[in-house]
């Protein structure tokens, strides 16, 4: 006789694993907890890849040629505009995906994360194509000159076409704290800033390329990071599905309502970036120096607020998509309280090793006096920064993402321009530094009662759907 045996059901392949068995993940337990973890797991994938330009630069700086991180400077500005358009897709893809968890839509969750990927490729792909054809152009107009612009456009030609990659991987990466798994979206930049980490010095000494061995170590990172980042969504949540005609159509509004405002509010920040690169231009290679330095140790001591600001998104929109209201104003709360405390402990270890700093890049008196006054003085300033980028992923999550396009470009116009002017004239580069950050006072604390004020709303409407009779 055959024995009889009661068969185990598979597991829907629309669960992720992350949330086989019980609750979407942020609308249980505490938010602080919540908030440190996926911050902690973020901030050390950031800090890599942060890590990882800091060596680039670092190694590049060993060769003694001040024109050559000049050169990374000015790259740097184009490279920033570009990369913010992935962080703006990736932004989409999380608040888009992570309300359809949190309301155990496991569906639509599957599919809006493969047209959300779909979408980075193919716009960064485009932003590539142009960005490659306008690179001399781009270098001319920011101030670049001479063998300065021969080496960022030999660094920018490399890079460029590795835009589709680096957009992926950071769809991914949204997708994956979107679903609670903040370890993997880890690893998916971890990856990316290991392999620049090794690689650099093999192909910058070892075979003698210089910049371009850079750019290279760079471009094979940014394979990694899309190999690791589809990996953990396809292989281990599986949720991506087979791309569908009619679905895309269906998705191109919603995508495009988070995208669209989100991409253009994150380019804002990198066309500020590039303003203040032209403004420094004219005080010579050793001031631009040190704006690109500066540019790769602000993002490794802050990384903990940029990771914060991409984590806190997940947890709103899962609480969101779960009408709890008191969680989702407690989170932003958290958030900011977070925020103030981050840049205090940075801003105190930079103030300790302002002076190991200004010299490890071999940098000249001239550039290292700009990189310590920067660590001693500007430095807190960045805590205004943190708060607009928390109520950014706030706006984003909440559905009034063209409020984060407002704000950002406000921020990078009346809030960069005059005060850039400004510190120019009354103190040189120095003047500059400050008027790049004290802009965004006034916009960050605006940003924070406005998000206060939508998340009232909120409150008010979520109570209603809950008891209609109290509307």
């Amino acid at each position: 006789m055959t024995e009889q045996t009661t068969p185990t059901p598979p597991v829907a392949p629309t669960i992720p694993a992350a949330l086989h068995g019980r609750a979407p993940k942020f609308v249980t337990g505490s938010i602080m907890r919540h908030l440190l973890v996926m911050t902690g797991t973020s901030a050390i994938g950031l800090m890599a890849i942060f890590i990882g330009d800091l060596a680039n630069m670092y190694f590049l700086s060993i060769l003694g040629d001040v024109e050559i991180v000049a050169a990374v400077g000015y790259a740097s500005s184009i490279m920033f505009f570009a990369t913010s358009i992935g962080i703006g897709l990736a932004i989409a893809a999380t608040a888009l995906v992570s309300p359809a968890l949190g309301a155990r839509e496991l569906v639509r969750a599957r599919r809006l994360a493969t047209n959300t990927h779909l979408a980075s490729a193919v716009l960064s792909a485009l932003l590539a194509g142009v960005l490659w054809l306008m690179i001399p152009w781009l270098l001319t107009k920011l101030g670049a000159v001479g063998r300065t612009h021969a080496f960022a456009q030999l660094y920018l030609s490399v890079l460029v076409p590795t835009l589709p990659m680096l957009a992926l991987g950071m769809a991914s990466a949204g997708v994956l704290r979107s679903v609670g798994d903040a370890q993997r979206a880890m690893y998916v930049t971890l990856a990316g800033a290991v392999v620049n980490v090794i690689l650099d010095p093999i192909f910058i000494f070892g075979l003698g390329l210089g910049i371009k061995g850079a750019a290279i170590a760079s471009a094979l990172s940014r394979i990694a990071v899309m190999v690791v980042g589809l990996h953990g969504v396809i292989r281990v949540h599986n949720l991506m599905s087979k791309p569908d005609l009619a679905s895309i159509l269906d998705d191109i509004p919603a995508v495009a309502a988070i995208a669209l405002p989100a991409v253009a509010a994150n380019i804002a920040t990198p066309v500020s970036n590039a303003y203040a690169t032209y403004a420094i231009a004219p005080y010579g290679d050793d001031a631009v120096a040190a704006w690109a330095i500066i540019g790769r140790i602000m993002p490794v001591a802050f990384g903990a607020i940029f990771a914060l600001s991409g984590s806190v998104g997940p947890i709103l929109g899962q609480n969101l998509g779960a009408l709890d209201a008191v969680r989702v104003h407690r989170s932003f709360v958290d958030a900011l309280k977070l925020t103030v405390g981050f840049t205090l402990f940075a801003w105190a270890v930079l103030a300790i090793f302002s002076n190991p700093l200004a010299h490890v890049f071999s940098a000249s008196a001239a550039t290292a006096e700009l990189i310590r006054f920067n660590c001693l003085w500007v430095a807190p300033l960045f805590a205004f920064l943190g708060a607009l980028f928390v109520s950014n992923a706030c706006f984003n999550t909440l559905g009034y993402a063209h409020y984060s396009t407002w704000f950002n470009w406000a921020r990078a116009t009346l809030g960069t321009v005059p005060f850039v002017l400004a510190g120019g004239w009354l103190a040189g580069p120095k003047g500059i530094l400050i008027g790049n950050m004290a802009g965004g006072i006034a916009f960050g604390l605006a940003a924070v009662w406005l998000c206060l004020r939508l998340i009232k709303g909120f409150a008010f409407a979520s109570a209603t759907v809950r008891h209609p009779e109290s509307g």
